[in-house]
């Protein structure tokens, strides 16, 4: 086309019939997405909320740019009826007509008041502050209802996702916490007198506290998706609430252990004190065998005994005053140290009897080694020889008198096993002497 006008060529009929249609479907288009969001829920919500914090500044600024979308969508809507109306004049149209129609659809021939954009609070399209009015194309108009529309939706839909997910699961923590307290009741936990009754109160502040936040200012809990320029591109932030539900199965934890406490606890006290009377009887046998010791061995350091576990058996005592009171959250703390301790008891107990008796243990030994090997020269014919019998008479008055010197007795016993060795004709060497050591044994 030679023809041209301010806006370039003048387009002609099938130009027009085909921008005509284009900006018909944009238009359908454009008018679907406003009617869906100005149906949706979350914008809904937004209108109807008590908002608070960063939610109500992008909320306010949100507001405006729907205002200003459906004041564009108007103004589109009109200029696309006036174009229409130029070309259905004629079936076709004239010069003139393809002038007007050329300037309308390609020209910045659409007239919007800046007073709407500037009471709306919305950013107008070429920054600053807002004008009487701005004149835009049909295109650039599409375009900036674009721009609108996804800023307004990004905005609707995260407050709508934090408020669909975080509430709800506050909510059903906060059922469970409330569960919870009733049963830390009944065991006696309470705050004040149990650290689980103390994090329970805490949780269910920061729980009433959060659940307040969410409603009042829903996109402080909003975390974008990096890189994402979708509407809604992004995760409700659920650091605070997942931190309070691990706590709240801490403390969960915690009331069953006490539980647990409640129903086995006259199993494990009685137990308990089996195993500190136990411990008691052994440390009784360990003083008498201390005194049999000092009277039948002489030049020997024998461990002094200490006495019963006084300290225990009063906590023992205390246990059981818990157990008749139903203090189990103080029950169960105390049941599981004292376990820990009477065993620790009982084992030294042990111990100290093992010691005291060490030297009767020693003196034992010795008289069965001498008897063996006096059986076994017997069993080889040398029962009668006058020097080996004179050695065994020595050293069993030693080992059968009292006090006896186990240093003195062990000597006199080595010294019949050397002769006994001797008396044998071999080359053997009996233990303490140095050189080998006999290793056939009495029965050899």
């Amino acid at each position: 086309m030679g023809d041209t006008g301010p806006t370039g060529p003048v387009m002609d009929r099938d130009e027009v019939d085909r921008a005509l249609a284009r900006l018909g479907a944009e238009h359908e288009a454009i008018e679907t997405s406003l009617l869906a969001l100005q149906d949706h829920a979350g914008r809904r919500l937004l209108e109807g909320a008590e908002l608070t914090g960063v939610t109500a500044e992008r909320w306010s600024a949100a507001e405006a740019s729907i205002t200003l979308l459906w004041t564009y969508f108007d103004a589109y809507t009109g200029a696309l009826r006036t174009a229409r109306e130029i070309r259905s004049r004629r079936r076709w149209s004239s010069r003139e007509d393809l002038v007007e129609l050329t300037e309308l659809l390609r020209g910045e021939a659409v007239t919007v008041a800046g007073s709407a954009a500037a009471t709306a609070n919305a950013p107008t399209l070429h920054g600053g502050p807002g004008r009487l009015s701005e004149r835009y194309s049909l295109v650039t108009l599409v375009d900036r209802m674009n721009q609108l529309y996804a800023t307004s939706l990004d905005m609707v839909v995260a407050a709508d996702a934090v408020w669909s997910a975080l509430p709800a699961r506050i909510d059903l923590l906060a059922a469970e916490l409330g569960r919870t307290r009733k049963l830390a009741h009944s065991v006696g936990v309470r705050p004040g007198e149990h650290p689980a009754g103390d994090d329970l109160e805490r949780i269910t502040r920061t729980l009433t506290r959060l659940r307040e936040q969410v409603v009042c200012d829903p996109l402080a809990f909003w975390t974008p998706a990096q890189g994402s320029s979708a509407p809604g591109g992004g995760r409700p932030d659920t650091t605070v609430y997942d931190r309070e539900a691990r706590a709240l199965e801490e403390v969960r934890r915690e009331i069953d252990a006490v539980l647990a406490v409640r129903q086995d606890a006259e199993q494990r006290i009685v137990r308990l004190r089996d195993v500190l009377s136990r411990a008691d009887r052994t440390l009784a046998e360990a003083r008498t065998a201390r005194g049999e010791v000092l009277a039948k061995i002489a030049a020997t350091e024998v461990p002094v005994v200490g006495g019963p576990p006084i300290v225990l058996q009063e906590q023992l005592a205390a246990a059981a005053e818990y157990r008749r009171h139903a203090q189990w959250h103080r029950l169960s703390p105390l049941l599981e140290s004292l376990e820990e301790k009477a065993e620790d008891e009982l084992l030294r107990a042990r111990e100290s009897l093992t010691a005291v008796t060490a030297p009767l243990a020693v003196r034992a030994e010795l008289r069965g080694r001498l008897d063996a090997y006096k059986a076994k020269m017997a069993r080889l014919g040398h029962a009668e020889d006058p020097e080996l019998a004179e050695k065994y008479e020595k050293a069993r008055r030693m080992l059968w008198s009292a006090p006896c010197d186990l240093r003195v007795a062990e000597q006199a016993v080595l010294r019949y096993q050397q002769a006994a060795a001797e008396l044998l004709g071999t080359a053997r060497r009996v233990p303490g002497q140095g050189g080998p050591v006999d290793r056939t044994g009495p029965g050899a």
